[in-house]
């Protein structure tokens, strides 16, 4: 989709600002990667200005093969060891007061990677003891095992995103299971009430309203407290294609509609993506 052809009210996008040449150095310099360019994510360039990005482990290929996803799938590389070092060296470099660690999917390796998830947060709390930890997880195929080890390197936030609605789960996300990702999201509430359950989801893939507010009537009812809710766009040509562009005012709905079911809060608008602005959301949730 071309920039002429988005709604006003996303046509503001930038992805270049003068100051992101110095993060991206930095990722070089000590081989990382970030899922702000990996997934061509529109927020990049004011993230970057801001010396902040979501960090992205366990490699940069996937062995899933989402819709909505532009990173890239069959993974070859086993993880790196020294990876966990490398990103609490950046973050200490960067000074950076909140941290999201990501990561593709790894269905490859016996715990989903969960290992290294627990060995990145316990490398970041040595280097930068007054940095807070968000982990954005998959869904470890439902190993609760595997939950638990990330759990009790005890991340201040822990986040599993169902992305979509059940129904849209063949196209949107073929290899993944809603109920599964449900459980995901209640086992983390259940093994630690303390840490914060969070999730997101992308609008504009051909849901229905009902059916967004249902997602949120499930989150709720699966311990998830906190939900962000953006709007779909189009990574690539060979991604799907979006099918409606919300106005914001249907997105300030959906935060009404959600703080109305209970959740503690809710995120909602067209470049909301789940790690964006994360610091600030921590915030209101410590309120």
């Amino acid at each position: 989709m071309t920039r002429d052809r988005l709604p006003p009210w996303l046509r503001n996008i930038s992805i270049t600002h003068p100051d992101t040449h110095h993060i991206r150095r930095l990722l070089r310099r000590h081989a990382l990667h970030s899922v702000c360019e990996e997934a061509r994510c529109p927020n990049r360039g004011e993230c970057f200005s801001r010396q902040t990005a979501t960090f992205m482990i366990l490699g940069e290929r996937c062995t899933r093969n989402c819709g909505f996803c532009a990173v890239s799938t069959n993974p070859v590389q086993p993880p790196d060891p020294e990876e966990p070092e490398r990103l609490a060296a950046a973050v200490r470099e960067m000074g950076l007061r909140y941290v999201v660690v990501t990561s593709v999917t790894r269905d490859d390796l016996p715990d989903g990677g969960a290992a290294h998830f627990a060995a990145t947060i316990r490398a970041i709390r040595d280097a930068s003891p007054g940095s807070l930890i968000e982990v954005l997880v998959p869904d470890f195929q439902g190993d609760e095992i595997a939950l638990r080890e990330v759990l009790r390197a005890e991340p201040d936030v822990l986040n599993h995103n169902v992305e979509t609605v059940p129904r849209l789960y063949p196209v949107v996300r073929p290899q993944a299971d809603y109920q599964r990702s449900l459980m995901v999201l209640q086992r983390a509430r259940s093994f630690s009430g303390k840490i914060p359950v969070k999730s997101g989801l992308m609008v504009g893939l051909g849901e229905e309203t009902a059916e967004v507010i249902h997602v949120l009537q499930d989150l709720y009812g699966h311990g998830c407290r906190v939900v962000t809710i953006g709007q779909y766009l189009q990574p690539t040509r060979h991604n799907l294609p979006v099918q409606r562009y919300l106005p914001p005012e249907e997105f300030e709905e959906f935060e009404r509609q959600g703080r109305a079911i209970g959740l503690t809060a809710v995120f909602a608008g067209p470049l909301v993506r789940s790690s964006y602005s994360a610091e600030s959301l921590f915030a209101k949730i410590q309120e």
